[in-house]
């Protein structure tokens, strides 16, 4: 969390929400304890800065109730796409409630932002926009889920790390005249810190993708910073401008050093 906050410029007093800050949750708290909860995140996350409602910035896709709680697909739409200079997921009663941020570049088409997170109690669910003027916007959902930050991946610790830092990237058929649009897969554990080993009975160090950097040719899509709410071996799909040149190049990093490369071939631009 520390890290993520240090990469995003925000208030340095975060660190507290992994410091012992109680946040009582669950499902029995009221809306006023919900909005109550949000409204202290955001003065720790994003300090001195107005955040206005608005769903024609940010919207929130996501189920209502989580049939697998760590594996909660979430999708962020942006429907004044041109304006959004970044997007930030927060999951509000999740330990590390700040789950991902991403900084769009030139060759981005933000309109759409898909992933999988962990949901680890019955939880309101915040988008926030920074506009390229320098504004923030929010929107709100709420999903019923429990446990996602601790479930176990049902495997060994060197079973969930095989492999880790492959990637995969799938395109769907583009429309003439529309954003092409991608599904990146990372195999990694994405550890949370929370998991028990089933085997030894001791607690799994956390250990996840925390930089995430996508560029076409020698232009920026988007960069990711990311924590422990991020599911395991991520799915995030994007969208681009498809007039670029050259290959897509994906950079990632986790928090305990690793750092993994691979490029793909974009499809030809449609007529």
């Amino acid at each position: 969390m520390k890290a993520l906050i240090l990469a995003l410029g925000l208030s340095l007093s975060a660190t507290a929400l992994t410091a012992g800050t109680a946040y009582a949750a669950g499902a029995s708290d009221t809306d006023q304890e919900r909005a109550e909860r949000w409204n202290d995140l955001k003065k720790e996350l994003f300090a001195g800065k107005t955040i206005e409602p608005s769903e024609t910035m940010v919207k929130i896709d996501a189920p209502k109730r989580a049939e697998d709680a760590a594996l909660v697909p979430i999708t962020l739409t942006m429907p004044e796409k041109d304006k959004v200079k970044s997007v930030s997921l927060v999951i509000d009663d999740n330990p590390t409630p700040y789950a991902a941020h991403f900084t769009f570049g030139p060759a981005a088409d933000p309109g759409e932002i898909k992933l999988r997170v962990r949901i680890n109690n019955y939880t309101n669910v915040h988008a926030v926009t920074e506009t390229t003027d320098g504004k923030f916007y929010e929107s709100v959902g709420f999903v019923k889920a429990s446990g996602g930050c601790s479930a176990p991946m049902g495997m060994s610790d060197e079973e969930a790390m095989k492999g880790m830092g492959e990637m995969r990237m799938k395109f769907s058929e583009q429309a003439p005249g529309k954003p092409a649009e991608a599904t990146l897969m990372i195999r990694h554990p994405n550890f949370s810190g929370m998991q028990m080993n089933q085997v030894s009975r001791d607690y799994t160090p956390a250990r996840f993708i925390e930089k995430l950097e996508v560029t076409y040719g020698d232009k920026l899509i988007f960069h990711m910073d990311g924590d422990i709410s991020i599911s395991s071996n991520p799915v995030i799909g994007f969208g681009f401008k498809p007039e670029g040149k050259g290959p897509i190049k994906v950079a990632a990093s986790d928090n305990q050093g690793g750092k993994w490369q691979h490029t793909f071939q974009a499809p030809s631009p449609s007529n």
